[in-house]
């Protein structure tokens, strides 16, 4: 499969974020924001776009960040990503963001993402793993946590994480959740609707 010109973007915690990756050239586009990525997500990756003065069109794949991270942050991104792929005819590929953080390192590795409510999403590579006593067990050793990374850094590791995932053929992009959203289901009768 072409991937040549892969764009990556992220919006699984408290920012908007895009790489364009094209051969060894990657621009990075990174916002810090609590709310707004779904007004802000299109324009940025229009801009993007823009200063390499590459089209749509002319992309070869796009690579998603599906989590684990905000609720509403990663159906926001994984939405759009299954949108244009669909729309571009082009492959979308999901990285997690243990897929991302772990790209590239050496192995064996702990990945230990901070998580609502003091605890902590975690994921070990290159070892094999029977319970939570051992990751608990492992996790100082080569652990890598979220904060220790520069935004920037991360987009561009989801791309390139991406791009390799491009060699296989990849289900749709979907959102990875570790755990259930904290809205509360309605309390309301649904509306009944006639035929």
């Amino acid at each position: 499969m072409k991937t040549d010109l892969i764009l990556a973007f992220d919006t699984s915690a408290a920012h908007c974020a895009a790489a364009l990756l094209s051969g060894p050239r990657i621009v990075t586009r990174v916002e810090m924001m609590a709310k707004g990525q779904a007004e802000r997500l299109v324009p940025m990756l229009d801009e993007v776009l823009a200063a390499e003065r590459v089209d749509w069109r002319d992309l070869d794949a796009l690579v998603v960040g599906i989590g684990p991270g905000n609720f509403t942050g990663i159906r926001i991104a994984v939405a759009l990503a299954r949108g244009l792929a669909l729309g571009l005819g082009i492959p979308a590929v999901g990285v997690t963001g243990f897929e991302a953080l772990a790209f590239g390192r050496t192995r064996p590795l702990t990945v230990a993402l901070e998580a609502p409510r003091g605890q902590a999403y975690v994921q070990v590579f290159g070892m094999d793993v029977v319970g939570p006593a051992e990751i608990v067990d492992t996790a100082p050793v080569g652990a890598l946590r979220v904060q220790d990374v520069d935004v920037a850094l991360f987009v561009t590791a989801l791309a390139q994480a991406g791009q390799a995932k491009t060699a296989t053929a990849q289900p749709r992009p979907a959102p990875f959740y570790l755990r259930s959203a904290d809205a509360a289901p309605a309390s309301d009768q649904p509306p009944l609707i006639l035929p």
